[in-house]
């Protein structure tokens, strides 16, 4: 039978593929899209969305814990486990429908099953009914990538968990090593730490959220051991001794090996692409450590061969792997799109307090050679973030001194994850100083504290 035909076939449909399949049939082209389990891919089922659902619970919870000081009574207050993962399940799975119907939508054909890439231009996808083979000029790769797993300390979904048994947990921990302080164990830490939970955190790098600016690693690791959190940094676990509901984690750090008992771990040490089993090295396509080699337009180097999202390397952010999506589409389609540049890309992490970055940090920008200006502004200088309740947290602002470019930006407190689009608006327009001090912030609002960052890195902030 003859393979069906199609001009651009994506291979995920994850916020990488799903976009691009949809930016595609937009532009006039004729699009496959092969998914072996989910519509909207980890991000809408195991990631980005769940967890969030899971910490809005958290956060609800720590308020009414709160109450009094908002002049409220809450009484007997609790949480039912079980309850907050169904809401959590439910938000993935409304959002996973709403991609089918979106591929419905813009008549994108949808086949479940597994792919390989058996030749140029071809795909052999083995459904339930058996193979399915389809053919197009253009192949997108966008089959994301896993958790990674470190030697011995292998999840088994009972005392040693991955983020998938994170946020369906079988039970709740009470006392949990969090191995990894990426976004990922950071988000679970502040999960299970806010419901009571004994919580470790051990991170191999000399702080925890290393890719952070290192005051606002500071800042958060000061937050989180004043919610009772535990923190190890340069620290390594060696090996995990599981015994019947208890595992020995042994610890190094400083030269010496401590040994902890905990009755639950979540490793969450970073990810490995999903590039095997494709037919990717047959094809001359070039992988290293898991990922897939690229230009900066997605072109793997074999013709019509693109691979965006997780499997094209870092930051490993959904929001990237849309937006090369659409990059992809365009071009496939003989547009002009600009490449996405990494380092306009926003990083958020929804712990408590957020976190959330874009640009260069002050190390890196020395590093790069600039001489550079740097505004902060604390969240107690601000009237909105007071009268939230919320008066812990920092705007900082890194700007090059000779020309007045805004560098990079870096926050920690309430909303700072809906807060730094500002930054990132500005820095896509080619934002100065004086344009940033220019704008007229509304009052009252957590966004004033932006304005008096920038205003503080050239000696003019009023609030403090």
């Amino acid at each position: 039978m003859a393979p069906q035909s199609f001009d651009m076939i994506v291979i995920g449909a994850g916020p990488g593929g799903y976009v691009a399949a949809i930016r595609g049939a937009q532009l006039g082209l004729k699009v496959a899209i092969v998914e072996r389990e989910h519509m909207g891919g980890i991000c809408l089922n195991w990631g980005c969305i769940p967890t969030k659902a899971m910490l809005r619970s958290s956060e609800v919870f720590h308020l009414m814990h709160r109450a009094k000081e908002f002049g409220l009574k809450a009484d007997g207050i609790g949480y039912d486990l079980d309850a907050v993962v169904k809401r959590s399940r439910n938000v993935a799975k409304q959002l996973s429908g709403g991609v089918a119907h979106l591929m419905k939508k813009n008549k994108v054909t949808v086949v479940m099953g597994e792919a390989t890439l058996p030749a140029k231009g071809r795909v052999s996808v083995k459904t339930d009914k058996g193979a399915q083979e389809l053919e197009a000029r253009h192949i997108v790769l966008a089959t994301g990538a896993r958790a990674r797993e470190l030697p011995g300390l292998e999840a088994d979904g009972d005392l040693v968990w991955t983020y998938k048994h994170a946020l369906v947990p079988p039970r709740m921990p009470k006392k949990l090593l969090v191995i990894g302080s990426g976004a990922i164990g950071i988000e679970f830490a502040s999960f299970y730490n806010t419901l009571g939970c004994d919580t470790t955190v051990v991170e191999v790098m000399e702080r925890i959220l290393p890719v952070e600016d290192a005051e606002i690693s500071a800042f958060a690791k000061k937050s989180f051991t004043k919610q009772g959190m535990k923190i190890m940094e340069k620290a390594m676990v060696k090996q995990l001794d599981r015994g019947k509901g208890t595992v020995t984690a042994h610890i190094e750090m400083g030269g010496k090996v401590e040994k902890h008992a905990f009755d639950t771990v979540i490793s969450a040490v970073g990810i490995v692409g999903n590039t095997e089993g494709l037919g990717l090295e047959e094809l001359g396509v070039k992988v290293d450590r898991t990922h897939v080699i690229t230009d900066e337009y997605c072109r793997t180097g074999v013709e019509g061969l693109y691979a965006i999202g997780d499997i094209a390397g870092a930051p490993w952010l959904a929001h990237k792997a849309s937006h090369e999506g659409v990059m992809v589409a365009e071009l496939i389609a003989g547009g002009h799109p600009h490449p996405v540049k990494p380092e306009s890309i926003a990083g958020c992490t929804y712990c408590h307090p957020q976190v959330a970055s874009v640009g260069l940090t002050e190390a890196k920008a020395k590093e790069k050679g600039h001489e550079i200006k740097v505004g902060r502004f604390p969240f107690i200088g601000n009237g909105k973030a007071i009268a939230l309740g919320e008066p812990e947290g920092m705007i900082k602002t890194v700007f090059d001194a000779k020309t007045g470019e805004l560098l990079g930006a870096h926050m920690i407190g309430a909303e700072v994850t809906e807060l730094i689009q500002g930054y990132v608006v500005g820095r896509q327009l080619e934002t100065t100083e004086e344009d940033l001090m220019n704008t007229v912030f509304p009052h009252p609002t957590l966004s004033e504290m932006m304005h008096e960052s920038v205003l503080d890195a050239y000696g003019r902030v009023i609030h403090i």
